[in-house]
Protein backbone atom coordinates (compact mmCIF):
# COMPACT_ATOMS: atom_id res chain seq x y z
CA UNK A 1 0.00 0.00 0.00
CA UNK A 2 2.66 2.56 0.69
CA UNK A 3 4.64 1.53 -2.50
CA UNK A 4 1.43 2.27 -4.57
CA UNK A 5 1.07 5.71 -2.48
CA UNK A 6 4.48 6.44 -3.43
CA UNK A 7 4.10 5.64 -6.81
CA UNK A 8 1.13 8.20 -7.66
CA UNK A 9 2.66 10.47 -5.28
CA UNK A 10 5.58 9.97 -8.09
CA UNK A 11 3.37 10.06 -11.17
CA UNK A 12 1.97 13.53 -9.90
CA UNK A 13 5.66 14.87 -9.17
CA UNK A 14 6.16 13.98 -12.68
CA UNK A 15 3.58 15.60 -14.35
CA UNK A 16 4.28 18.97 -12.93
CA UNK A 17 7.77 18.68 -14.04
CA UNK A 18 6.18 18.14 -17.41
CA UNK A 19 4.75 21.48 -17.22
CA UNK A 20 7.99 23.00 -17.63
CA UNK A 21 9.37 24.46 -21.31
CA UNK A 22 11.53 22.48 -23.00
CA UNK A 23 14.29 25.01 -22.93
CA UNK A 24 14.09 24.64 -18.76
CA UNK A 25 13.88 20.80 -19.36
CA UNK A 26 17.39 20.78 -20.77
CA UNK A 27 18.81 22.91 -18.91
CA UNK A 28 18.32 20.27 -16.02
CA UNK A 29 19.67 17.92 -18.59
CA UNK A 30 22.65 19.00 -18.53
CA UNK A 31 23.00 18.95 -14.93
CA UNK A 32 21.24 14.87 -14.91
CA UNK A 33 24.18 14.18 -17.29
CA UNK A 34 26.97 15.66 -15.57
CA UNK A 35 24.95 13.27 -11.90
CA UNK A 36 24.76 10.22 -14.17
CA UNK A 37 27.83 9.88 -15.96
CA UNK A 38 30.58 11.45 -13.54
CA UNK A 39 28.99 11.35 -10.37
CA UNK A 40 27.19 8.26 -9.70
CA UNK A 41 28.32 6.23 -12.71
CA UNK A 42 25.07 5.03 -13.63
CA UNK A 43 25.34 2.04 -15.42
CA UNK A 44 28.95 3.05 -17.11
CA UNK A 45 30.11 -0.52 -17.04
CA UNK A 46 27.60 -2.19 -18.86
CA UNK A 47 27.50 1.01 -21.39
CA UNK A 48 31.25 0.01 -22.02
CA UNK A 49 30.82 -3.99 -22.27
CA UNK A 50 28.23 -3.65 -24.43
CA UNK A 51 30.15 -1.21 -27.04
CA UNK A 52 33.25 -3.33 -26.27
CA UNK A 53 31.55 -6.36 -27.59
CA UNK A 54 29.56 -4.39 -30.15
CA UNK A 55 32.56 -2.48 -31.78
CA UNK A 56 35.53 -4.39 -31.36
CA UNK A 57 37.35 -2.60 -34.46
CA UNK A 58 36.66 0.65 -32.27
CA UNK A 59 39.47 2.05 -30.33
CA UNK A 60 39.05 3.19 -26.96
CA UNK A 61 38.94 6.42 -27.73
CA UNK A 62 36.13 6.02 -30.12
CA UNK A 63 33.81 4.32 -27.83
CA UNK A 64 34.55 6.46 -25.28
CA UNK A 65 32.98 9.21 -27.39
CA UNK A 66 30.23 7.28 -28.01
CA UNK A 67 29.60 6.59 -24.36
CA UNK A 68 29.53 10.34 -23.57
CA UNK A 69 26.92 10.99 -26.56
CA UNK A 70 24.93 8.22 -25.03
CA UNK A 71 24.84 9.51 -21.32
CA UNK A 72 24.48 13.35 -23.00
CA UNK A 73 21.15 12.10 -25.39
CA UNK A 74 20.18 9.76 -22.53
CA UNK A 75 19.79 12.67 -20.04
CA UNK A 76 17.81 14.60 -22.99
CA UNK A 77 15.84 11.46 -23.56
CA UNK A 78 14.51 11.21 -20.34
CA UNK A 79 13.65 14.79 -20.34
CA UNK A 80 11.93 14.53 -23.23
CA UNK A 81 10.13 11.69 -21.92
CA UNK A 82 8.89 13.40 -19.11
CA UNK A 83 7.68 16.49 -21.13
CA UNK A 84 5.44 13.82 -23.04
CA UNK A 85 3.45 13.32 -20.34
CA UNK A 86 1.73 16.87 -20.53
CA UNK A 87 3.46 17.77 -24.29
CA UNK A 88 0.01 19.67 -26.83
CA UNK A 89 -0.56 17.66 -30.01
CA UNK A 90 0.98 20.57 -32.08
CA UNK A 91 4.09 20.53 -30.39
CA UNK A 92 4.11 16.68 -31.34
CA UNK A 93 3.47 17.28 -34.73
CA UNK A 94 6.43 20.03 -34.80
CA UNK A 95 9.01 17.93 -32.62
CA UNK A 96 8.37 14.14 -34.55
CA UNK A 97 7.79 14.83 -38.41
CA UNK A 98 6.82 11.82 -40.64
CA UNK A 99 8.64 11.94 -44.35
CA UNK A 100 6.95 9.62 -46.16
CA UNK A 101 3.29 8.89 -44.79
CA UNK A 102 2.11 8.33 -48.36
CA UNK A 103 3.33 4.95 -47.73
CA UNK A 104 1.28 4.31 -45.09
CA UNK A 105 -1.81 5.81 -47.44
CA UNK A 106 -0.69 3.17 -50.36
CA UNK A 107 -0.72 -0.16 -48.17
CA UNK A 108 -3.94 1.21 -46.98
CA UNK A 109 -5.34 1.43 -50.19
CA UNK A 110 -4.58 -2.21 -50.47
CA UNK A 111 -6.53 -3.39 -48.04
CA UNK A 112 -3.02 -4.29 -46.52
CA UNK A 113 -2.53 -4.12 -42.76
CA UNK A 114 1.14 -2.41 -41.55
CA UNK A 115 3.40 -4.35 -39.51
CA UNK A 116 6.03 -1.72 -37.84
CA UNK A 117 9.47 -2.89 -36.58
CA UNK A 118 10.98 -0.11 -34.23
CA UNK A 119 14.08 -0.28 -31.87
CA UNK A 120 15.07 1.42 -28.49
CA UNK A 121 16.36 4.33 -31.01
CA UNK A 122 15.94 7.75 -30.41
CA UNK A 123 12.60 9.43 -29.01
CA UNK A 124 10.36 6.14 -29.06
CA UNK A 125 8.38 7.75 -26.60
CA UNK A 126 7.24 10.71 -28.35
CA UNK A 127 7.11 8.49 -31.66
CA UNK A 128 4.53 6.79 -30.51
CA UNK A 129 2.21 9.83 -29.75
CA UNK A 130 2.58 10.99 -32.95
CA UNK A 131 2.08 7.29 -34.41
CA UNK A 132 -1.53 8.11 -32.78
CA UNK A 133 -2.06 11.24 -34.99
CA UNK A 134 -1.05 9.84 -38.32
CA UNK A 135 -4.38 8.40 -39.67
CA UNK A 136 -7.64 7.27 -38.42
CA UNK A 137 -7.11 3.77 -38.87
CA UNK A 138 -6.46 1.40 -35.75
CA UNK A 139 -3.15 2.34 -34.34
CA UNK A 140 -1.90 -0.52 -31.54
CA UNK A 141 1.57 0.02 -29.54
CA UNK A 142 2.69 -3.68 -28.49
CA UNK A 143 4.49 -3.62 -24.73
CA UNK A 144 6.12 -5.54 -22.32
CA UNK A 145 3.85 -4.48 -19.02
CA UNK A 146 6.37 -2.99 -16.09
CA UNK A 147 6.42 -4.52 -12.70
CA UNK A 148 5.35 -1.11 -11.03
CA UNK A 149 1.05 -1.34 -11.98
CA UNK A 150 0.68 2.08 -11.11
CA UNK A 151 3.85 3.86 -13.44
CA UNK A 152 2.49 1.33 -15.73
CA UNK A 153 -0.76 2.70 -15.93
CA UNK A 154 0.15 5.93 -16.07
CA UNK A 155 2.56 5.82 -19.06
CA UNK A 156 -0.03 4.05 -20.39
CA UNK A 157 -2.41 6.81 -20.65
CA UNK A 158 0.38 9.04 -21.77
CA UNK A 159 1.09 7.33 -24.53
CA UNK A 160 -2.35 6.68 -25.46
CA UNK A 161 -3.63 10.51 -25.77
CA UNK A 162 -3.86 10.43 -28.98
CA UNK A 163 -5.11 7.61 -29.92
CA UNK A 164 -3.27 5.08 -29.77
CA UNK A 165 -3.96 1.34 -28.35
CA UNK A 166 -1.53 0.13 -25.75
CA UNK A 167 -1.65 -3.82 -25.98
CA UNK A 168 0.22 -5.97 -23.89
CA UNK A 169 2.93 -8.37 -25.60
CA UNK A 170 0.67 -11.51 -24.90
CA UNK A 171 -2.83 -10.17 -26.08
CA UNK A 172 -1.40 -9.20 -29.62
CA UNK A 173 -2.28 -12.17 -31.52
CA UNK A 174 -5.94 -11.74 -29.89
CA UNK A 175 -6.30 -8.24 -30.80
CA UNK A 176 -4.80 -9.10 -34.77
CA UNK A 177 -7.67 -11.76 -35.00
CA UNK A 178 -10.65 -9.33 -33.50
CA UNK A 179 -9.68 -6.38 -36.23
CA UNK A 180 -8.89 -9.18 -38.82
CA UNK A 181 -11.67 -7.30 -41.13
CA UNK A 182 -9.80 -4.11 -41.43
CA UNK A 183 -6.74 -2.46 -42.26
CA UNK A 184 -4.57 -1.67 -39.00
CA UNK A 185 -1.04 -0.38 -38.47
CA UNK A 186 0.55 -1.75 -35.05
CA UNK A 187 4.41 -1.31 -33.48
CA UNK A 188 6.31 -3.70 -32.02
CA UNK A 189 10.24 -3.34 -30.61
CA UNK A 190 12.74 -5.27 -32.86
CA UNK A 191 15.04 -5.50 -30.04
CA UNK A 192 13.09 -6.45 -26.52
CA UNK A 193 15.04 -9.67 -25.04
CA UNK A 194 13.07 -12.40 -24.75
CA UNK A 195 12.86 -14.16 -21.05
CA UNK A 196 14.88 -17.48 -21.01
CA UNK A 197 12.24 -19.59 -21.89
CA UNK A 198 11.07 -17.43 -25.06
CA UNK A 199 14.92 -17.39 -26.36
CA UNK A 200 13.99 -19.34 -29.41
CA UNK A 201 15.94 -18.04 -31.90
CA UNK A 202 19.56 -15.92 -32.05
CA UNK A 203 21.03 -14.08 -34.24
CA UNK A 204 24.48 -12.22 -34.76
CA UNK A 205 23.22 -8.45 -33.83
CA UNK A 206 25.86 -6.08 -33.65
CA UNK A 207 28.51 -8.67 -33.67
CA UNK A 208 27.40 -11.04 -30.76
CA UNK A 209 24.65 -14.15 -30.70
CA UNK A 210 21.90 -11.84 -29.54
CA UNK A 211 18.68 -13.73 -28.48
CA UNK A 212 15.42 -12.18 -30.43
CA UNK A 213 11.69 -12.30 -30.30
CA UNK A 214 9.97 -13.73 -33.16
CA UNK A 215 6.67 -12.28 -32.88
CA UNK A 216 6.88 -9.55 -35.36
CA UNK A 217 7.36 -12.76 -38.67
CA UNK A 218 4.83 -14.76 -36.59
CA UNK A 219 2.37 -11.89 -36.87
CA UNK A 220 3.06 -10.83 -40.27
CA UNK A 221 2.31 -14.53 -41.64
CA UNK A 222 -0.50 -15.43 -40.17
CA UNK A 223 -2.30 -11.96 -40.96
CA UNK A 224 -0.39 -11.26 -43.97
CA UNK A 225 0.26 -8.45 -43.19
CA UNK A 226 3.51 -5.78 -44.72
CA UNK A 227 6.69 -5.48 -43.14
CA UNK A 228 8.07 -1.55 -42.84
CA UNK A 229 10.54 -0.55 -40.01
CA UNK A 230 9.53 2.79 -38.00
CA UNK A 231 13.05 4.94 -38.49
CA UNK A 232 13.62 7.44 -36.42
CA UNK A 233 16.14 10.35 -36.93
CA UNK A 234 17.47 12.99 -34.73
CA UNK A 235 17.47 16.39 -36.50
CA UNK A 236 18.30 18.89 -33.63
CA UNK A 237 17.57 18.51 -30.20
CA UNK A 238 14.25 18.05 -29.58
CA UNK A 239 13.33 17.69 -33.27
CA UNK A 240 13.09 14.48 -34.83
CA UNK A 241 11.98 12.70 -38.08
CA UNK A 242 10.50 9.48 -38.60
CA UNK A 243 10.43 7.47 -42.52
CA UNK A 244 8.02 4.80 -43.03
CA UNK A 245 10.89 1.84 -44.44
CA UNK A 246 9.48 -0.82 -46.25
CA UNK A 247 11.05 -4.24 -45.49
CA UNK A 248 8.58 -7.32 -46.90
CA UNK A 249 5.67 -6.62 -49.04
CA UNK A 250 4.92 -10.56 -49.66
CA UNK A 251 5.44 -12.51 -45.88
CA UNK A 252 4.63 -16.01 -46.60
CA UNK A 253 6.54 -16.20 -49.61
CA UNK A 254 10.10 -15.29 -47.13
CA UNK A 255 11.86 -18.32 -45.46
CA UNK A 256 11.91 -19.20 -41.89
CA UNK A 257 13.34 -16.60 -39.85
CA UNK A 258 14.29 -14.33 -43.01
CA UNK A 259 11.25 -11.39 -41.63
CA UNK A 260 13.50 -11.53 -38.46
CA UNK A 261 17.32 -11.02 -39.98
CA UNK A 262 15.54 -8.26 -41.74
CA UNK A 263 14.50 -5.93 -39.84
CA UNK A 264 17.67 -7.13 -37.15
CA UNK A 265 19.57 -5.98 -40.04
CA UNK A 266 18.14 -2.64 -40.72
CA UNK A 267 18.15 -1.92 -36.49
CA UNK A 268 21.80 -3.14 -36.98
CA UNK A 269 22.42 -0.67 -39.87
CA UNK A 270 21.18 2.25 -38.30
CA UNK A 271 22.84 1.74 -34.77
CA UNK A 272 26.26 1.60 -36.59
CA UNK A 273 25.45 4.71 -38.75
CA UNK A 274 24.72 7.02 -35.13
CA UNK A 275 25.45 4.76 -31.89
CA UNK A 276 24.91 6.80 -29.30
CA UNK A 277 20.98 6.80 -29.68
CA UNK A 278 20.51 3.19 -28.93
CA UNK A 279 19.54 2.46 -25.64
CA UNK A 280 22.73 0.81 -24.23
CA UNK A 281 22.60 1.24 -20.61
CA UNK A 282 20.42 -2.47 -21.27
CA UNK A 283 21.55 -5.98 -20.59
CA UNK A 284 20.56 -6.81 -24.23
CA UNK A 285 23.19 -9.52 -24.26
CA UNK A 286 22.14 -11.18 -20.74
CA UNK A 287 20.98 -14.47 -22.29
CA UNK A 288 23.37 -16.71 -24.25
CA UNK A 289 23.00 -19.46 -26.39
CA UNK A 290 24.37 -21.92 -23.60
CA UNK A 291 21.73 -20.99 -21.19
CA UNK A 292 18.84 -22.14 -23.18
CA UNK A 293 20.06 -25.29 -24.12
Amino acid sequence: MIKKGLSTLGTYFLYLISLLPFWFLYLVSVVLFIILYYIIGYRRKVVQENLLNSFPEKSEEERRLIEKKYFKYMADLMMETVKTISISEKQVKRRMKCTNPEIMRFYFNQDKSIIAAAGHYGNWEMAALRFGLLTDKKRLVVYKPQSNVVFNDFFNRTRSRFGVMMIPMKQTLRKMIEYKNEPIFIVLASDQTPVKHEANYFTNFLNQPTAVFLGIEKLTKVSDSVVIFYKIDLIKRGYYEFTFVPLVDEPKETKPYEITEIHVKFLESMIRAKPEYWLWSHRRWKIKPQDVQ
